[in-house]
């Protein structure tokens, strides 16, 4: 005798918080459709795939985890899938939600470190998607700050609140011959001291060096590895107000800089979702300034991406966002990236209008200013860079010229990549210009550069520059380059 399926259970929680949020059984497949598409899946949900989890069928994949956030926004509490009844999963796009609370900002950011940091390759091939933006960046700027971050037992149970920590421990790549370190020695609860904070800016000073000279693929993955096992205790631990706001702005500062690092190798769907928890977690912190510089980092990413007017939104978010009291620089950064996204659109009167801001803000500086730690890299010699890039842009190639030329004139070696990006601007203004033979040099050097980094943005530059000289390709000029490329391997 054949068995029978076992009965499905009617799933009331579902049924109940449907006719709660006042949905049919259509609209919330199409919302949940729609959300899908935010995060770069295509769903094509009914009324009958509604009706099926009424009676009991369970979604698969991703899905419950979307239709807990479609619940979520609609009836503005956070709502797990438990709580509709159906089974949680790890869903790959999460990580794009801007918490509610601080310690779910924990839970959310611990878990893409820990992810990112074992062997789950499909997270680092997540797209990227413009519609993800809009939801973090509008509750950064309208939501109100945290009232309280402290967590644990604040009170010492050692003397001293800036007791050393001693030197920032790195968790090694697992390199042949570097042996694997195991994870903190730090208990649960254990107190969060100055020494601990002051650790984590050292390590953040220490991987932007290398970011900045060798790529973001060199060390991106030991930077991962120092989050989940140093920074995610330290978050979890004990920790007064003060001291829990400034943990929160390094941890912020750290978690951009992964974001960064993995926008640099491609991974741009993960490269999103870190810059969306580095802005929740600068918004625990306190500091408004901080969360203006990574929506500028999101900007950044969508100009990359060719997505110009999600760039612009970001900028301008972002100057809503500190207002008029920020220092003449950062002014000068924010205008700056907004001339970039309307570059991008060959929106020209738009750019120049945003270029002269960012001049005139940058004039207005002066050698006193109190700058953050985060906008000091932003002088003249990157100035003229985005100069340079919006003018090549705007194919204004003597302007884009002139302005690149300054700016590797200014920029100091360290900045090797930042260096290439703009010979390479140089080079494609060259080529406008009808200067193929130097052009051509101008972008051998850059693809030697290229070689010896671990960037894939570097690696794109010269691909772009490659691409304008198709209508070249017979010239022995290019022949030359071609040649000298290929040599390279």
């Amino acid at each position: 005798m054949t068995e029978r399926p076992p009965q499905r259970t009617p799933n009331r929680q579902l049924a109940a918080l449907i006719a709660e949020a006042g949905f049919s059984n259509a609209g919330l497949a199409r919302r949940v459709d729609q959300l899908g598409l935010e995060h770069g899946l295509d769903l094509r949900y009914d009324k009958t795939s509604v009706t099926r989890w009424l009676r009991g069928q369970q979604p698969r994949g991703t899905t419950p985890a979307l239709i807990a956030e479609v619940f979520t926004r609609r009836l503005g509490r956070r709502l797990s899938a438990q709580d509709l009844g159906l089974d949680a999963c790890a869903p790959v796009y999460a990580g794009l939600e801007f918490a509610a609370t601080p310690e779910e900002a924990v839970d959310i950011v611990s878990g893409l470190w820990r992810k990112d940091s074992g062997s789950h390759v499909e997270l680092r091939k997540i797209a990227f998607t413009p519609a993800g933006l809009v939801v973090p960046s509008r509750d950064w700027l309208i939501g109100r700050a945290d009232e309280r971050v402290g967590h644990g037992d604040p009170s010492p149970r050692f003397a001293g609140e800036a007791a050393a920590a001693g030197p920032p421990r790195i968790p090694s790549q697992g390199r042949p011959g570097v042996p694997r370190q195991r994870s903190s020695d730090r208990g649960p609860g254990q107190r969060v001291t100055s020494g601990d904070i002051a650790a984590l800016r050292s390590v953040g000073e220490l991987f932007r060096t290398l970011d900045h000279a060798y790529g973001g693929g060199h060390a991106r993955q030991a930077l991962v590895r120092y989050l989940e096992h140093e920074a995610e205790p330290m978050l979890r631990g004990s920790y007064g107000e003060n001291t829990g706001r400034r943990l929160f702005a390094a941890a912020a500062d750290l978690t951009r800089l992964a974001g960064w690092t993995s926008y640099d190798i491609a991974a741009h769907g993960l490269a999103q979702r870190y810059f969306v928890q580095a802005l929740r977690l600068a918004q625990a912190a306190g500091d408004r300034a901080y969360g203006s510089y990574v929506l500028v980092t999101m900007s950044r990413q969508a100009v990359y991406l060719g997505h110009g007017r999600e760039a612009v939104q970001l900028a301008r978010v972002a100057q809503q966002g500190v207002g008029s009291s920020a220092p003449p620089v950062v002014q000068a950064l924010l205008h700056s990236v907004e001339a970039r996204g309307h570059g991008v659109l060959g929106e020209v009167r738009a750019c120049t209008a945003s270029l002269v801001r960012a001049e005139r803000a940058m004039e207005a500086a002066r050698p006193g200013d109190d700058v953050p730690h985060w906008a000091r890299f932003f002088d003249d010699a990157q100035l003229a860079d985005e100069f340079g890039h919006c003018h090549r842009d705007l194919q204004q190639y003597r302007a884009a010229a002139q302005h690149a030329e300054r700016s590797l004139q200014l920029r100091a070696p360290a900045y090797a990549r930042s260096r290439l990006f703009c010979r390479v601007v140089l080079a494609c203004a060259r080529l406008g210009l009808g200067e193929l033979d130097q052009a051509c040099a101008l972008a051998a050097e850059a693809a030697q550069q290229a070689s010896e980094m671990r960037s894939v943005r570097a690696t794109e530059y010269v691909r772009d520059f490659e691409r304008r000289l198709e209508p070249y390709r017979d010239a022995a000029a290019v022949r030359t380059y071609r040649d000298r490329v290929a040599a390279l391997g």
